[in-house]
């Protein structure tokens, strides 16, 4: 469920905005609208109470999902996603990426076979999945990248046509890479897009006359600008100062953008981010989803994390 406390006007989320109701630790959300109108949540679901070793916490999860019919205000969990995973036992699906085009929904999700208790030495593949209603998925195989440690996948369409996606590429760095598509099933040789410093989550909008890249530098979201989708220009880091809102004092991580409008009939169209932090104890493993809103003021992209958001994702940009 979400805290939905309104206390900074209408249509003032809650904060946190969400928090799972099961093992309390969701991570890299990813936001879409569902056939009927109403919205749906998907994310990393992770244990904040499994006593296994290491990092075992992070690992052998399952993709949540929360829905919400008024906007976004507030969330109800759905469960487990059913059918992801093409390979038997228990294994690790990690940061969905959830785009509708081509006539349906295609999920890139990071998959990790097994549940390891610590990071390295474990290859990761990004597999592509199709369903025509969020419900039943379609495994369509892993997507041919630039290594075997790829993950944290992102799609946004190109203004002549075809998709790009861009992924974390550990194997060279933790920087980010990228790939393009006619269809979303044929893609090209990737290639380096954003280098140093290391990064992982990159998340493409359209924003304000510029298309912007959030990435986690696990120091708050480094921002990059560009005309093209090919030249980024580096601005800076934004969600890297604690915020003053209920569990909302630690760097902002692993965000996805919804581009949408405040009010009806507004010119100016805004991002509502959301994003999760990490809560102080037990160990840094509870975690929650916020949402806050960006700007673009002067061609940078800004981000008041206390400061009001008027989030109603039924005023979301289509297409």
């Amino acid at each position: 469920m979400s805290d939905n406390t309104t206390t900074g006007g209408p249509r003032q989320p809650g904060a946190p905005l969400y928090t799972d109701p099961l093992y309390d630790a969701p991570a890299d959300p990813t936001v879409v609208e569902a056939p009927d109108g109403s919205w749906r949540m998907f994310y990393t679901q992770r244990r904040a109470y499994d006593d296994g070793p290491g990092v075992r916490w992070v690992h052998g999860t399952d993709i949540g999902v929360a829905g919400s019919t008024d906007g976004g205000l507030t969330w109800t969990y759905r469960g487990a996603v059913a059918g992801l995973d093409p390979h038997p036992g228990r294994n690790t699906l990690w940061a969905p990426e959830v785009v509708h085009a081509e006539g349906r929904y295609h999920m890139f999700l990071s998959h990790i076979r097994g549940v390891p208790s610590t990071w390295a030495g474990h290859p990761r593949t990004i597999r592509h999945l199709v369903s025509d209603d969020l419900e039943v998925w379609h495994d369509l195989g892993a997507v041919p990248l630039s290594s075997d440690r790829v993950i944290d996948a992102c799609v946004h369409p190109l203004p002549d046509g075809g998709y790009r996606m861009w992924f974390k590429d550990e194997a060279d760095g933790s920087t980010t890479w990228a790939a393009d598509s006619p269809d979303l099933t044929a893609w090209s040789a990737a290639r380096r897009v954003v280098g140093d410093p290391p990064h992982e989550g990159p998340n493409v909008f359209a924003l304000g006359g510029w298309y912007w890249m959030v990435t986690d530098e696990w120091r708050g979201l480094g921002v990059h600008r560009s005309t093209d989708l090919s030249g980024w220009e580096r601005q800076g880091l934004i969600l890297d100062t604690p915020g003053r809102r209920p569990f909302d004092g630690a760097n902002g991580q692993h965000a996805d953008v919804v581009v949408g409008s405040e009010d009806d009939g507004a010119a100016e169209e805004v991002g509502w981010i959301f994003y999760f932090t990490h809560r102080p104890e037990p160990a840094g493993r509870h975690t929650d989803l916020q949402v806050a809103t960006l700007r673009v003021v002067d061609g940078r992209l800004v981000c008041d994390r206390d400061g009001p958001t008027r989030l109603d994702l039924r005023r979301a940009r289509r297409g």
